[in-house]
């Protein structure tokens, strides 16, 4: 494996991977090797990883894992460093830590490296730990970083009680904004409104063109973040002021968009982007360090908690699964490796 281990580790562990693409039902549990470790990786016992929609869409065949990465599933872990590469400092050995990973979280052991890592306190359960890198990552960059949202301003988030839906509403309200969100029923609303969201509009019985028009006064939102894109774009950008910022992070309504470029002109508007899981270690790494700063002493302290939604065990990752798909969850979905 190469690297420097605390301890005798197993030459393998169970992981829950999938032979062929296809619906939950193609994820199994096997026997795997261990990872091996580049020099600026840490070896994570795992005890507990998140489940993101991008861990569906690879299921589904559409998301392959970049060059290098593990082919199993799973982008955060929470758990023990266990074993250190040739470049990680060896007091890393033996901490408790929440990595983003580049996959391979649905395992006894993930590789990840080291400086994706943040700390875990002993008052942080390790089950909210692991529902937090994958989201807090792509909320960070995207909302503050690309949409550069300050103090004061507004933002929209479609899909509000989705695990990027809660954190956006969180770290948002955290930084004294406003924000609104889209939710499919009234109980998802309210969910919303109780994590902070100053409205909350049920898509399917309100335009939300309008609603976000008439809560704003006639000036609109300052960011959008957007996840479905399609047929939304051209009425998210209705519902931007001027110099408004659009940012979309997922396509789950479609890759194509027909947009008014006069009303983009007009108001100035910024149409921006971006996946993470394909971006340099360099990148995630400089991403870490400012959330290591900025964000993550919220959830270190208790004064910010991810909203959890149901816990599974690795073996009922299929069902982990279904429960994303069928859109009903509320927050973050997480597997139980060996727990706390």
């Amino acid at each position: 494996m190469g690297g420097v281990s605390a301890q005798t580790l197993p030459d393998t562990m169970q992981a829950t991977g999938f032979d062929h693409p296809g619906g939950p039902e193609v994820l199994t549990l096997r026997e795997e090797p261990l990872p091996q470790l580049k020099p600026a990786d840490v070896l994570i016992r795992v005890a507990y990883a998140g489940v993101n929609r991008p861990d569906c869409i690879q299921r589904a065949g559409h998301y392959p894992a970049p060059p290098g990465a593990s082919p199993l599933p799973g982008l955060e872990v929470a758990g023990e460093v266990v074993a250190v590469g040739s470049e990680v400092p060896q007091e890393l050995l033996g901490q408790i830590v929440a990595a983003l990973t580049p996959g391979g979280g649905y395992a006894q052991y993930c590789a990840a490296p080291w400086g994706h890592c943040l700390p875990v306190s002993e008052a942080m359960p390790l089950a909210q730990a692991a529902a937090l890198p994958e989201t807090l990552f792509t909320v960070w960059h995207n909302v503050f970083e690309r949409g550069m949202l300050r103090d004061g301003e507004r933002l929209l988030v479609h899909g509000g009680t989705s695990g990027i839906g809660t954190m956006a509403i969180m770290l948002a309200k955290a930084f004294d904004a406003e924000v609104i969100v889209t939710c499919g029923d009234e109980a998802k609303c309210r969910a919303a409104r109780d994590l902070g969201a100053d409205l909350a509009i049920n898509y399917r019985d309100t335009d939300f063109v309008e609603a976000v028009k008439e809560f704003t006064g006639g000036k609109g939102v300052n960011v959008v973040l957007d996840m479905v894109s399609g047929d939304y774009v051209p009425r998210n950008l209705k519902c931007l002021a001027k110099d408004g910022r659009h940012v979309t992070i997922a396509v789950l309504g479609g890759m194509e968009a027909r947009l008014n470029m006069a009303l983009v002109m007009m108001k100035r508007l910024t149409l921006t982007g971006s996946t993470l899981r394909p971006r340099s270690d360099a990148f995630k790494s400089a991403l870490a360090d400012e959330i290591a700063q900025n964000a993550w002493p919220l959830f270190a302290s208790g004064e910010l908690k991810p909203v959890m939604d149901e816990v599974f065990p690795l073996a009922e990752a299929a069902a982990a699964h279904a429960r994303m798909e069928a859109g009903e969850h509320i927050g973050k979905i997480v597997l139980e490796v060996s727990g706390d």
